[in-house]
């Protein structure tokens, strides 16, 4: 394409040649690091940034959920093998990469592995948090699975040891890196799980680089320490390392040193704490004893306690007067029955027949002891009884004469 300041060419032409010249070439596999996976909310494109791992060159690349999906678990960072296809856009001038293949290498394949094993397990629950067991407060034996005479076989006891010098290990050595290096550590870890007297298993070791490490990730000691009926620490490599292992077992610690400080409590921290609770609980005892005292003394303030008889003295009076009402008015109920009776006593005696005799009257009575009211009731010679005031008299009948007194 020839062009000069007097002859230039349109920009559309330019453009158009360009992208004829991109779309004449094919498809190219590169290598590459893998440095951002873009996912749009809404969209159907996944976008790609990939560097080149010895250059400082980048590039933007999209792809679909299809070709993502396809690679297995991708991850930021990863090493990756990918077919890209330039392309061209002319009304933006703008060069991109379309992937239709990507496939993790090194590193990034194992971590695409050991991604997708993770996740297989996980789905099958053996992960699951209700499951952990707690650990015991002060373990009878500590059961330890590492290297023999290893720097995390050290760190570990002498760090327990520090913090709780009594403590028991019962170690069991296997090979803590190689091809043989799981069959072993499952052999150890099944060994301490049947010993009854182990309390806690700490499975221990030092860092090393992402194949170093992949023993402890195999499926099969995932499914070994998930059948442990004892609880199993992991202490594998550093803060940075994650073995498969740290999520199977029932707590993580981010070193061998951290291990012996989860397993074991603090003697100090310990002894530290038991003086507080002694501390505590005087002083909770001493308030109750002094809350109790100020209840006291406020029972003694009261008049009822200051003064017992106090209420005697009141209730004594209370008595003494009643007693006194009762006798008047028991005196006053007498003398107005006395006077009740005087005057029934008065009316009986004017009433009586020994008053009427008093006065010169008598009763008279025929022989049968009936009243004689008239002459007709008696006959001359007829024995009577006569009664008088102050006696009776046997009367002889001599004459009878008709008519009452005063005719």
């Amino acid at each position: 394409m020839e062009s000069s300041p007097e002859q230039p060419l349109p920009l559309s032409r330019v453009t158009s040649a360009v992208r004829g010249w991109i779309d004449r070439l094919g498809a190219v596999w590169v290598e590459a690091q893998l440095i951002e996976i873009n996912r749009r909310s809404g969209s159907r494109t996944i976008f790609l940034t990939l560097r080149d791992r010895l250059a400082n060159v980048s590039v933007s690349v999209t792809a679909s959920p299809v070709t993502i999906d396809a690679a297995g678990p991708l991850s930021e960072g990863a090493a990756v093998v990918a077919r890209l296809k330039p392309s061209y856009y002319e009304t933006t001038g703008r060069l991109s990469y379309y992937c239709d293949a990507i496939t993790p290498i090194g590193e990034g394949r194992l971590l695409a592995q050991l991604e997708q094993r993770k996740r297989m397990l996980q789905a099958e629950g053996l992960f699951a948090r209700e499951l952990k067991q707690p650990l015991p407060f002060l373990p009878r034996r500590v059961g330890l699975i590492t290297a023999s005479g290893s720097a995390a076989e050290r760190d570990v006891v002498e760090n327990a040891r520090v913090r709780w010098p009594a403590v028991v290990f019962q170690p069991a050595y296997a090979l803590m890196q190689g091809p043989q290096s799981t069959e072993q550590v499952i052999a150890a870890l099944r060994r301490l799980d049947a010993d009854p007297a182990v309390d806690v298993i700490i499975i221990a070791r030092g860092g090393g680089s992402l194949e170093d490490l992949l023993p402890f990730s195999d499926e099969a000691l995932i499914r070994a320490v998930f059948a442990c009926r004892t609880p199993v620490v992991s202490a594998i490599g550093h803060e940075t390392d994650n073995p498969i292992l740290d999520l199977v077992a029932d707590h993580r610690a981010s070193t061998p040193t951290a291990a012996a400080k989860r397993v074991v409590p603090d003697v100090a921290e310990e002894r530290e704490r038991v003086g507080l609770a002694r501390q505590r609980l005087r002083q909770a005892m001493l308030g109750q004893i002094r809350r109790h005292r100020e209840f006291l003394d406020q029972l003694r303030s009261r008049p009822v306690l200051a003064a017992p008889t106090a209420g005697f003295a009141v209730h004594r009076d209370q008595l003494h007067n009643l007693a006194e009402r009762n006798h008047r008015a028991i005196g006053n109920r007498i003398r107005q029955h006395q006077a009740e009776i005087t005057q029934l006593l008065a009316r009986v005696r004017a009433l009586s027949p020994k008053a009427t005799l008093e006065r010169g009257y008598s009763i008279l009575l025929d022989g049968a002891g009936h009243g004689v009211t008239t002459v007709a009731d008696v006959t001359v010679d007829d024995d009577l009884l006569a009664y008088v005031a102050d006696g009776q008299l046997t009367l002889a009948v001599r004459k009878i004469e008709n008519g009452g007194i005063g005719r």
